[in-house]
């Protein structure tokens, strides 16, 4: 039995393909409508997989074009995170079969799979599948600063939601670390080759630095949609971060950052020493920033890819307070009101310390000068900065997994 998956997601139709082909199906793939159409005469496939969004033809005018030129009666089913009534009722009226919404898990799609192709026999059963695993609505870069790593780096829960997570991509800067943290950061690649990716940094370059080079390398993916950032101890948990994105993606926000606000039913742990130094530093950010936050150095943010490429362009001043610069220059590029609205504090249901972090009291001590430099520089900037005109998020079909990196 042949299945054609049209979606312009790499990574989704990496998946598609692997799991279908488990299981016995041939499957071909195209990440455009206009391809999937071309390949449609010529494979004749049992089973059309669209997605709504995929580029030069929409899914639904493929579903359309199935129907009403080719006259063909081939089983179609729709992919997609879309999930309204009337994007579905529009569906089903050109002539869709199924509506299968992202996220699925990989058990339920092989099993709407096999009932649309009338329970093939020569098929084996969906029961071979695991059945935790999850093809995502979006394809999320993460980027993972990791400086001599080796044996705090929280291997087994990254390896858990990587297999869960099909449709989010780990890019581990390793900082210039001088112990094995390399070799664990490449064995997680091998491992997981379509889901981490490993930049190495010769020389010890910094948090700040490392994350905009993680970052920047993501963004030259573009079937990226969203990027963001973690401590590489996960002291913010990875189910928070998916939160965090959940947020951004279901509000008019750009950008996404954690919170470690204290409250009932949330499980924030800190350092009391580090918890006055962070209110002092914080009173002092607000004044910077002339915006109300209450915690800009959680470590978790996530925001669109076309802000993440405006915010991540430039070195940074500072070594730690980049956080603080991301606000900072999502100011001076669209203005504080609008800045204001495109920004958000989501709180995080846990936030623990974990002992061996990087920055000590003594570094702890520098932050106020470093704040300093920031409120000069950027006032400095601001004199000459033009604002430029907000730039909408654009897909297009490559996916650089394969990218060598230095």
């Amino acid at each position: 039995m042949k299945v054609l998956a049209i979606d312009d997601q790499k990574i989704v139709l990496l998946y598609l393909k692997k799991c279908l082909t488990q299981l016995g199906y041939e499957v071909q793939t195209a990440t455009c409508g206009h391809m999937g159409i071309s390949m449609i005469k010529e494979f004749q496939p049992d089973l059309v997989m669209v997605d709504i969004n995929v580029p030069s033809v929409s899914g639904l005018l493929v579903v359309e074009y199935i129907r009403q030129d080719l006259k063909s009666n081939v089983p179609i089913a729709i992919l997609s995170g879309q999930d309204d009534q009337e994007t579905v009722l529009d569906a089903f009226n050109r002539g869709a079969n199924d509506f299968i919404k992202k996220p699925v898990s990989l058990k339920e799609l092989s099993a709407r799979v096999k009932a649309l192709l009338k329970n093939p026999k020569t098929i084996q059963s969906h029961d071979v599948l695991p059945a935790d695993q999850y093809i995502q609505e979006h394809v999320v870069g993460v980027v993972i600063p990791c400086y001599n790593e080796e044996k705090r780096l929280p291997v087994a829960s990254f390896r858990k939601f990587l297999h869960e997570n099909l449709g989010f991509h780990f890019c581990f800067v390793n900082d210039g670390s001088t112990d094995q943290t390399n070799e664990v950061l490449l064995s997680l690649k091998k491992e997981f080759p379509y889901s981490v990716s490993v930049y190495h940094c010769q020389k010890n370059v910094g948090k700040a630095e490392a994350v905009r080079k993680g970052a920047l390398f993501l963004s030259e993916n573009s079937d990226m949609e969203y990027i963001g950032y973690l401590d590489a101890d996960l002291s913010t948990d990875l189910s928070d971060f998916k939160n965090l994105l959940q947020v951004l993606k279901h509000s008019k926000h750009r950008i996404v950052g954690g919170s470690r606000m204290l409250r009932m039913g949330a499980d924030i742990s800190k350092n009391s020493t580090r918890a006055l130094i962070s209110k002092l530093i914080n009173l002092l950010i607000r004044f910077i920033l002339k915006m109300p936050f209450n915690d800009t150095q959680c470590g978790a943010k996530i925001m669109d890819v076309e802000l993440a490429k405006v915010v991540f362009k430039r070195t940074f001043l500072t070594k730690w307070l980049f956080d603080v610069e991301i606000f900072r220059r999502v100011s001076l590029h669209f203005g504080r009101r609008k800045a204001a609205e495109l920004i958000c504090e989501s709180p995080i249901n846990r936030w623990i310390h974990v002992d061996g972090s990087k920055l000590s009291l003594k570094d702890s001590a520098t932050i106020i000068f470093q704040l300093v430099r920031i409120y000069f520089g950027y006032k400095k900037i601001a004199l000459k900065y033009k604002r430029q005109p907000q730039v909408q998020p654009q897909k297009t079909v490559i996916y650089a997994y394969d990218q060598k990196v230095a």
